[in-house]
């Protein structure tokens, strides 16, 4: 089987699930391309698992001060770069289209009435999952950005037979616990954010984004976002405060970390997921950068409350031998499987 298989770049929840992925593919007999889009090419690293992998303009959200900025979404995203990445992408020798929320494959493949699977937390939502932040418009973009007629999605409960648990490393596991938070808010901005924890001076912080360089301010360790020290560092830490992307936050429950989210305003997913950790009693979550809340979940760090690693099965391996026996459909099978063992619980 030839795959083509479009990762969107925008974040690194994507692409951190697709190196999972990538691992079990590469133990298959199929031939796969990685097509990456929505960050410049510059932005990527360590990508040595996508052997063979194409970089493209693609289309990607402005983040300014932790709100989606839509008059620089519009301005950034260069339309008539992506119609012709669409029209000029050769399909011809491909059995299957895979894309995980990535447009460029995602509507190649529609407009060739190519086969494709959409793989991905975006396709998780349905009539059933829960909503937060919901425009017209929001819902169009989820609907149209990269659309496939059948969808594998990923979410921490089945809100939808279509629905699996996420996928993670699961060879993570914890090391001896070592005395500092680690934040993870790149689309705010990194100075507030820095100011905001010096305030906590009896509390040491990794500030991780791909914008800093390694330097030390008061009791903020800033650091540039890497695929190996983030995961050395998310490994030992005691607690974790990050935006509401979906695949930090399921590494972070599998290892049974703390974690305290600050969805993205405007952002529709992220809003979705902030709502669902609350609902689950998975997460504690902050709309704003708030001082109090920040405070007193930290006084709960030191309270010792021992959180359960909740430990998330190998759907990575599954989904792959699902794919390479061309049983994709038969996802709500697996879905009734991979659920029968809840895995989530609440706090």
């Amino acid at each position: 089987m030839n795959i083509l298989y479009g990762i969107q770049g925008t974040g690194n929840g994507h692409v951190a699930r697709s190196r999972v992925i990538a691992k079990y593919i590469a133990e298959s007999d199929a031939k796969v391309t990685y097509l990456f889009s929505g960050r410049d090419k510059n932005q990527y690293y360590e990508m040595e698992v996508f052997n063979d992998h194409l970089i493209r303009e693609g289309l990607t959200f402005v983040s300014e001060g932790g709100k989606v900025n839509y008059v620089q979404t519009t301005l950034k995203n260069n339309l008539w770069q992506f119609l012709k990445d669409v029209f000029s992408l050769d399909l011809s020798s491909y059995d299957l289209i895979i894309t995980d929320f990535e447009p460029i494959t995602a509507w190649a493949a529609k407009l060739r009435n190519k086969p494709i699977i959409g793989l991905g937390h975006q396709y998780a939502f349905g009539p059933n999952t829960p909503l937060a932040g919901e425009n017209w418009l929001a819902k169009w973009v989820l609907k149209n950005f990269a659309p496939a007629p059948f969808g594998i999605g990923l979410h921490w409960h089945p809100y939808q037979e279509n629905i699996l648990p996420p996928i993670i490393d699961i060879n993570l596991s914890r090391k001896i616990t070592q005395n500092f938070i680690m934040v993870y808010l790149p689309f705010e901005d990194q100075s507030e954010v820095t100011d905001l924890l010096n305030t906590f001076s009896d509390y040491n912080f990794i500030l991780y984004s791909p914008q800093l360089t390694e330097i030390q301010h008061g009791n903020v360790l800033w650091q540039k976002t890497c695929y190996q020290g983030f995961t050395n560092n998310l490994t030992q830490t005691r607690g974790v405060i990050c935006n509401s992307g979906f695949e930090l936050i399921s590494e972070c429950l599998h290892l049974g970390i703390p974690i305290l989210v600050k969805p993205i305003h405007g952002q529709m997913e992220q809003l979705s997921n902030a709502l669902a950790l609350k609902q689950l009693q998975l997460a504690d979550v902050m709309h704003h950068l708030d001082e109090d809340l920040i405070g007193n979940w930290l006084e709960m760090l030191d309270d010792d409350i021992q959180h359960k690693p909740q430990l998330i099965p190998n759907v990575a391996k599954e989904i792959v031998a699902l794919i390479m026996a061309k049983n994709w459909e038969k996802t709500n099978e697996l879905s009734e499987t991979l659920w029968k063992t809840p895995i989530f619980q609440a706090r």
